[in-house]
């Protein structure tokens, strides 16, 4: 009966490790997120709010410094809880520790590597261009922007295609953009895009 109470708590335990790492995960990422559901419902206010948030160069490190503290500071409140604040309390919840700390990192890799790069380029061609231009007739431009993670792609690859020549922008980690433009318009005229201004490109 010891055994199976022993079990049953430190499954719990990591439960609610997942669970809390899964929210600190995907708190420096949650105006990302808002931005993309927002702009695919196509509610223009709310997606202008999220925008102005993005466009803000140190706002995701800050999300991220946030996301720290508040890890950190729920371990902390764990180990009190349980009169185990001390280093001899860090080894024996090691398995709860551990748990939330994986998950923080696996959410965020998850984020960065798969979830952001698939929505950018998911629609990655400018319906706005209905013309039909031979694949010869396109000229290409490979930009490399001083984005703080994918998340902020979504934002470059939005800008890009309010561009009538734009044909089509794809994304590539961690930072690069594949432009497919026609003669409507011109690589000068791609890299003058006010979105650059905030986070400045690089053709490649």
């Amino acid at each position: 009966m010891k055994n199976k109470v022993s079990v049953c708590c430190q499954t719990h335990k990591v439960n609610s490790g997942v669970k809390k790492g899964i929210f600190y995960g995907l708190l420096p990422h949650s105006f990302c997120m808002a931005f993309i559901v927002f702009s695919v419902s196509g509610v223009v206010g709310v997606t202008s709010f999220f925008r102005r948030w993005l466009l803000t160069p140190y706002f995701f490190p800050l999300l991220v410094a946030v996301s720290v503290v508040f890890a950190f500071a729920s371990m902390a409140l764990y180990l009190r809880q349980k009169k185990s604040l001390s280093w001899s309390g860090v080894k024996d919840n090691k398995r709860y520790l551990f748990t939330l700390v994986f998950s923080v990192v696996g959410i965020n890799l998850a984020f960065f590597l798969v979830v952001f790069p698939l929505i950018t380029n998911f629609n990655s061609k400018n319906k706005t261009n209905t013309s039909y231009f031979a694949q010869s007739d396109l000229s290409r431009l490979s930009l490399k922007v001083a984005i703080p993670c994918s998340g902020h792609a979504p934002l470059i690859v939005e800008e890009l295609k309010k561009n009538s020549g734009v044909v089509e922008v794809k994304f590539r980690l961690p930072n690069v953009f594949d432009v497919k433009y026609s003669k409507k318009t011109s690589a000068e005229e791609i890299l003058g895009a006010g979105i650059f201004k905030n986070f400045k490109a690089v053709k490649i």
